[in-house]
């Protein structure tokens, strides 16, 4: 089994057994602004494409339910609490927005944020998501340990670990910001380094071949 199917069970488990109170159901033939802002993290993690119109339909359907098998959920295509949940999102249960979820999912999700939060919180959100990308390209990468914990924890690999900020307690925003990693976000397209031209002299970095630039950060291969 992979780790990112592994780490998807281990979530749909703590959704499981995590209370959730929330009314509003999305299914075919509803509209409104949380069908726009659910199709738009769908869009964002590569389920759907198109635009996010607000209209829930066929096309919307496949993309929840394909998100649903990646996350080990039931597969039935509606946005009820667990996926909710699991998308990182609060449905209004009428014609409000859809806020953002800050809860915690796993130790992993958990230790992700962290992460975010010591490298990257001064960054803007898409840069955050960028760092937690990072990680878990790594995680993928044959060159890396396989784990979250064991990519964060190699030595000399992240400056938060040395100098003790990775222990500092995450904002909800690099809680949303990590879970919007692991649900498959990717603005690096695929990068497995990052670096603040401005913040560091290591040489060596600098000669990795830079595939974007968001905010401060230039992510490279």
């Amino acid at each position: 089994m992979g780790f990112r199917r592994w780490l998807a069970l281990l979530a749909a488990l703590a959704l499981a057994l995590a209370p959730v109170a929330m009314a509003a159901v999305l299914e075919v033939g509803s509209r409104g602004s949380d069908v726009t802002a659910v199709q738009k993290k769908l869009i964002q993690w590569g389920y759907l494409t198109g635009t996010a119109d607000g209209r829930y339909g066929e096309k919307t359907r496949a993309a929840v339910a394909a998100f649903q098998r990646r996350n080990g959920l039931a597969a039935d295509g509606r946005v009820g609490a667990s996926t909710a949940k699991a998308m990182g999102v609060t449905l209004s249960g009428g014609s409000g927005a859809v806020a953002a979820s800050a809860s915690v999912i796993s130790a992993d999700h958990r230790l992700l944020a962290r992460l975010v939060y010591a490298e990257a919180r001064g960054e803007a959100y898409k840069g955050q998501v960028a760092v937690a990308a990072v990680v878990l390209n790594r995680v993928d990468s044959a060159s890396f340990p396989n784990t979250i914990s064991g990519v964060i924890f190699q030595s000399g690999a992240f400056s938060c670990v040395s100098n003790g900020s990775i222990n500092n307690t995450p904002d909800s925003t690099a809680v949303r910001a990590a879970l919007d990693a692991l649900n498959g976000w990717d603005p690096t397209g695929g990068c497995l380094y990052y670096y603040n031209p401005r913040g560091t002299d290591d040489a060596w970095i600098r000669t990795r071949t830079v595939k974007t630039v968001i905010g401060n950060h230039q992510f490279a291969v």
